[in-house]
């Protein structure tokens, strides 16, 4: 800011010109892969940082001071039985948690370096920067295909028709979808099959351009064909995008995730390399869980 104010403050007369740098600024802004790029810590510094987290829905703790740093373009599989609070984990790393009624929470989350939960942070911002999938697809069904994709950026105010098509093709060839829409993106959403929905909810989520992307339980409703095609792309995904995904499927974790946390009850019972994980635990609880002696 002092730089474009030095001119005025030498010569009142060139302060017009300072109103077209601002018109490119406001632009540029929803289209930001430098942007996330630049947000990135060095190499080595986590993308997400977790610091004694507890979640309450009124009376009930859902989540009991759980500490733990997600890397950065890695996939973090959460396990554990069901009603361990692996959701509601995923939930609060963009702070979805809150559209619960009686929600609170404690502890701190960091998204490279910056606290997301601070006072003067927004919900809305947060999720924007880090996605979120669910486990059932849920496109649209009014809308068609494309307008699927883009939803996220008209909402944000982006209408210029040439970036809106750009970031169609673009989220949809990211999500292994492309070759098979591109002849009619204008059809109903819902005209797709199930395993075709879901990666269009993938699409519609990396079109507004996130840093971190959460899945919960993006292939439990597919069938194996399917959800190869998820492993597959979220194996890509990685490359450039963070990751964290809920499974209760031991093999999917196994196959698709870098790291793995384990938790039961609503507490981190071991966090670590996934070959780890699964090979030689430090827990015996993990060890009965992920040879499947409960769950």
């Amino acid at each position: 800011m002092n730089l474009t104010m030095t001119p005025q403050e030498d010569k009142p007369a060139p302060a017009p010109p300072v109103e077209p740098p601002a018109v490119p600024v406001r632009v540029e802004a929803p289209a930001a892969p430098q942007s996330r790029a630049a947000a990135e810590p060095p190499a080595g510094a986590p993308a997400l940082t977790v610091r004694k987290l507890s979640v309450y829905f009124g009376a009930t703790q859902a989540l009991k001071s759980v500490s733990l740093d997600v890397a950065v373009h890695a996939v973090t599989a959460i396990i554990g039985p069901s009603g361990c609070g692996k959701s509601t984990f995923l939930r609060s790393l963009n702070r979805m948690h809150e559209l619960v009624p009686e929600a609170r929470m404690e502890g701190e989350i960091r998204l490279f370096g910056q606290d997301i939960c601070s006072p003067g942070v927004e919900p809305v911002t947060v999720r924007r920067r880090i996605g979120m999938v669910f486990q059932k697809s849920n496109p649209f069904p009014t809308m068609s295909i494309a307008e699927n994709v883009t939803v996220g950026l008209r909402l944000n105010g982006e209408r210029r028709r040439s970036v809106l098509n750009d970031r169609t093709e673009q989220s949809l060839r990211m999500a292994a979808l492309w070759d098979e829409v591109k002849d009619r993106l204008g059809a109903p959403a819902i005209s797709l099959s199930g395993g075709q929905q879901q990666r269009l909810c993938i699409a519609r989520a990396l079109a507004v351009q996130p840093q971190v992307l959460l899945m919960d339980e993006p292939a439990s409703a597919l069938d194996p064909l399917a959800t190869s095609k998820i492993e597959s792309l979220i194996l890509e995904l990685k490359k450039e995008y963070t990751i964290v995904i809920v499974t209760h499927n031991m093999q999917q974790a196994a196959r698709v995730s870098d790291y793995t946390a384990f938790f039961y009850l609503g507490e981190l019972v071991e966090f670590g390399p996934t070959a780890k994980m699964f090979t030689s635990p430090a827990k015996k609880r993990t060890e009965d869980y992920v040879t499947g002696r409960f769950g």
